[in-house]
């Protein structure tokens, strides 16, 4: 287990941040370069959950941080693994995912807390996506609202894998992304405000058996299914909106459980390396 090493220098590329060409060596936003992040990234959306992350990985120094982005690389189960802030929703997340990939990221799983209106599921579980419905607009900026919002079959199952190993209760289903914390979400705005459906919203993801609610899976998803890209998202619930419990419990859960599928990722890859395999299937097997 480790924290961040900081090294000699604060921010490594500060000074070469000078244009925000797409094509850039150094990314406008995120501060970063080819030599900086791993193949897999976690995305966690508060900035101070870099440090959590990174806690139980066995080695980490950060190498970027700039407004809400900060960005940190390191190893896990002698995986190579790196993580970088979104800051809360789909636009800021969209930017992170879109210069990771320009410098070499090729999966992405988001980690974060949530709600729940299954009353079924405790605060303080894990809730796996395999899908999402793109209630954000970001997504929409890049592609019509009928392009699903699907997570990687081989992240998926990872993601579950470590679970199972970790001992984490969890759940997998779809999840339900908003841009609106207050009124996206059923609950009430400034001095009471009701924005219209509101008062239908969570019976409706109830009967649906949406899962969870938060807001950046569906970004992720999409623009990662775009680009040809992995993409994944685990949560631990905080709130359970059906029963009105709410308690701030289990963060570790899903960055052990996201860093542990990233080194599981690792090796189902060399598996199907092993087997001439293109995709993993129940063929397959992890020792």
């Amino acid at each position: 287990m480790t924290g961040i090493d900081d090294g000699d220098s604060e921010v490594p590329n500060a000074d070469d941040r000078d244009s925000e060409d797409p094509n850039a060596d150094t990314q406008y936003h995120l501060d970063i370069t080819d030599d900086d992040v791993a193949d897999s990234v976690l995305l966690p959306g508060n900035p101070d959950r870099v440090e959590k992350i990174t806690a139980v990985w066995d080695s980490a120094e950060r190498v970027a941080a700039h407004r809400e982005y900060r960005t940190a690389t390191g190893t896990y189960r002698e995986t190579p693994i790196s993580v970088t802030s979104t800051g809360i929703g789909g636009p800021s997340t969209a930017i992170a995912l879109e210069e990771l990939a320009r410098v070499g990221a090729d999966t992405f799983i988001r980690v974060g807390s949530c709600g729940t209106v299954d009353p079924d599921i405790a605060v303080g579980d894990l809730v796996i996506t395999s899908g999402a419905m793109r209630q954000e607009g970001t997504s929409s900026e890049y592609i019509d609202e009928t392009y699903p919002a699907t997570a990687d079959h081989e992240v998926v199952t990872a993601l579950v894998a470590a679970a199972e190993r970790l001992g984490h209760d969890y759940h997998v289903g779809t999840t339900l992304s908003t841009d609106s914390f207050y009124a996206g979400q059923a609950r009430p705005g400034f001095e009471g405000y009701e924005a219209p459906g509101s008062e239908d919203l969570l019976a409706t993801l109830k009967s649906a058996n949406v899962a969870n609610i938060e807001m950046e899976a569906a970004t992720v998803l999409t623009l990662a299914s775009l680009y040809g890209l992995r993409a994944g998202a685990v949560c631990t619930v905080y709130a359970n909106r059906e029963t009105g419990e709410f308690e701030t419990v289990g963060e570790s859960r899903a960055a052990e459980t996201a860093s542990l599928a990233v080194a599981l990722l690792a090796e189902m890859a060399a598996v199907k390396r092993e087997a001439d395999a293109d995709r993993w299937h129940a063929g397959l097997t992890l020792e």
